[in-house]
Order: structure tokens, then C-alpha cells, then sequence
């Protein structure tokens, strides 16, 4: 099932984002995301979160910021469906299209947003930690409505 994101689904989302990344959101910044011009779901499996998105909504477009799903979740869909959601969603919501950054290195990922239509647009250059050094980011990007 797929809902909307509560506040206190926060300590779940924190232990899925330390699960899911090297360099996780703090609490914070999930925090800064429960705005009028952000949407946030949840992905509850046997009722118990997941996975996550969060997407900034600017200028008519959406911009996915995060999606993760837990590890032990990993490969059973569950990344795809919150993408198919969240695509559906900003859809009825008027957006142009949906925009988002995916680590060079990251081919599952990259893997699953080519499969639903997304093309690379562009690469920003250093634009995620990783250690000492910064890796690179792909732009990608799907037009709503084609």
C-alpha cells in the first residue's frame, strides 16, 4: 500500500535512510520536506514501512528528491510502484515533468527509471558525496502527458 508520509513514520524513514545510503538525509531535513510544495509517500509492506519518496513540487515540475526502500525489501517492486505513484500523482497534480538525480554508479536505479521512460537529460559533476571524493550525478527527466 501506498499512503502519504506522517511525521512520526520518522524514526522507520531514518532507519530505512541509514540502511539505504552511505551519506543519509538527518532528521532535520525530512523534517523541512513536510511543506505545502512537497509530497512525501510511504510504502508500507505487511504494514510496516518500507520504503519512502519525497518530491519537491517548483515551477510545474516535480522533482524527486529521495526514494529508498529497505534493503530486506529490495527487488519485489516496491521501488517501481512508489515511481509509478509518485508519476501518476504529479500527473493529476498538473506537473510538467518529473526530474531527478541518480548516482553515475547507481544501475539498478538507473536500470528502473530508464524502464519507466525516464531519458538522461544531463550530469551534474560532483554532485554527491562519496568519501573523499564527490561522485557524479545523471540528470534524468520524463514528460507528463506525452
Amino acid at each position: 500500500m501506498i499512503r502519504a508520509l506522517r511525521q512520526e513514520d520518522l524514526p522507520d524513514v531514518l532507519n530505512i535512510e541509514a540502511q539505504g545510503y552511505s551519506f543519509p538525509w538527518s532528521e532535520s531535513v525530512f523534517l523541512g520536506c513536510f511543506r505545502p510544495d512537497y509530497r512525501l509517500w510511504a510504502l508500507e509492506w505487511g504494514q510496516r514501512l518500507s520504503g519512502y519518496a519525497v518530491v519537491a513540487y517548483m515551477v510545474g515540475e516535480a522533482h524527486l528528491l529521495n526514494l529508498c526502500v529497505a534493503p530486506a525489501k529490495q527487488g519485489n517492486g516496491g521501488g517501481r510502484r512508489l515511481l509509478r505513484h509518485l508519476v501518476l500523482e504529479a500527473a493529476r497534480d498538473g506537473m510538467s515533468q518529473v526530474l531527478l538525480e541518480v548516482r553515475a554508479s547507481n544501475r539498478a536505479a538507473i536500470d528502473l527509471y530508464a524502464a519507466e521512460g525516464f531519458d538522461v537529460i544531463g550530469r551534474r559533476k560532483g554532485y554527491y558525496p562519496a568519501g573523499r571524493e564527490r561522485e557524479d550525478a545523471l540528470v534524468m527527466a520524463l514528460p507528463l502527458g506525452r
